[in-house]
């Protein structure tokens, strides 16, 4: 994504398409490419909701209720940062798609230093906190600073510990709404000495469902992720396959074959994710990690939106009934579609954005693509 300044009302309108319902953070990235501004994309959402299907009319975000947002984030002391923005952090850029707009409490500057995420069980061992804390004490000594997701257990236990030298809570949530309760404390303390990071509008309650975008957010602003403990079927593992997916470092403490919270850890360590005992073997992780760096963008998928043609609209149409009859609730690859219905990239994403709208579909990160779970 191209990095640029945006004015008062082109901020207003990259909130308002971030906001509306059906616009994920691929459909937006991808329709800022085609319209090269939010205000076009925005009145171009009814038709292709229509397009891909939509019944009930897709309703935009007005921009009165984005004007109510921003002004809660300016009582609360927070600031939105928008992906193309050039205060948004580097390493959420360097991701495709990185998340549209973010919601941020708190003076840390995570591009000042290296950052290390720490997670792992929220029924963590005494054991597993106390290394937890002085492992994020003795790494924000070296001038690292800590990420984790506010949880109980070992992320709570390695916020606290790095209060003093730097540490970043991703959460759920909005930024009003304090998950888990009991950290209500620390949550204040980071938002006065680091920084609160929140994809979500002020007021939003989490689901289960928003946690994995959470876990992402963690890996996405870290150099490298540090599991302490794990169960087999933890949603901490979820964070160490984005970090692999966005190469990342995955680093894991091995633990007793008795204990249930270090099969998680265990496993990774036999998939080959780097042995952590000490500080120093995170240090000398990180110091050998890759650096993401922002290229040049790649060719753009989709053409200025005067350029689409007839024929790409008809061709999508033709391709719409085939592509939902290959889809599942499992991710499937944008371009394996793209080979088994023999037609141009563009022509299946373009039908995709449109199902996405019409809330068919959900585009994932990683050019992956699944049916749209039903509401519950």
């Amino acid at each position: 994504m191209k990095t640029r300044a945006l004015s008062p009302d082109q901020r207003l309108d990259w909130l308002r398409l971030a906001r509306t319902s059906g616009v994920g953070p691929v459909t937006f990235a991808k329709l800022i490419e085609r319209f090269d501004d939010a205000a076009a994309a925005i009145d171009a959402l009814p038709r292709l909701a229509r397009r891909g299907g939509r019944i009930d009319p897709l309703r935009t975000v007005s921009r009165d209720d984005a004007r109510g947002e921003l002004d809660r984030l300016d009582a609360l002391g927070a600031r939105l940062l928008c992906a193309c923005e050039p205060g948004y952090p580097a390493l959420l850029r360097a991701l495709e798609p990185p998340p549209p707009v973010l919601s941020v409490l708190g003076p840390l500057d995570p591009d000042e230093r290296p950052a290390c995420a720490m997670v792992g069980s929220r029924n963590a061992s005494a054991i597993g906190v106390r290394f937890a804390g002085d492992m994020a004490r003795t790494l924000g000594g070296h001038g690292v600073t800590i990420v984790s997701g506010l949880a109980r257990g070992i992320d709570g236990a390695a916020h606290a510990a790095a209060l003093e030298t730097g540490t970043i809570a991703v959460i759920a949530g909005g930024l009003e709404h304090i998950y888990p309760p009991e950290h209500e404390a620390l949550y204040r303390a980071i938002g006065e000495q680091g920084l609160i990071v929140s994809e979500c509008p002020p007021r939003y309650q989490a689901g289960a469902r928003d946690f994995p975008r959470r876990n992402r957010l963690i890996s996405g602003l870290s150099l490298g992720v540090l599991v302490v403990e794990a169960a087999e079927r933890s949603g901490t593992l979820i964070t160490a396959r984005y970090a692999l997916e966005q190469n990342r470092e995955v680093m894991a403490v091995p633990g007793s074959p008795m204990d249930p919270r270090a099969r998680g850890t265990n496993r990774l360590l036999r998939d080959g994710a780097a042995l952590v005992e000490t500080a120093d073997d995170v240090l000398n992780v990180l110091h050998s990690a890759r650096r993401p760096v922002l290229e040049e963008p790649s060719p753009p998928d989709f053409e200025d939106e005067r350029d689409m043609s007839a024929e790409t609209d008809a061709q999508a149409d033709r391709i719409r009934d085939a592509l939902l009859s290959r889809l599942s609730t499992v991710p499937v690859a944008r371009d394996e579609l793209t080979r088994q219905l023999g037609v141009p990239a563009q022509v299946v994403l373009a039908a995709l954005i449109e199902l996405e709208l019409a809330g068919r579909v959900e585009l994932l990160p990683g050019a992956q693509v699944c049916l749209s779970w039903p509401e519950t």
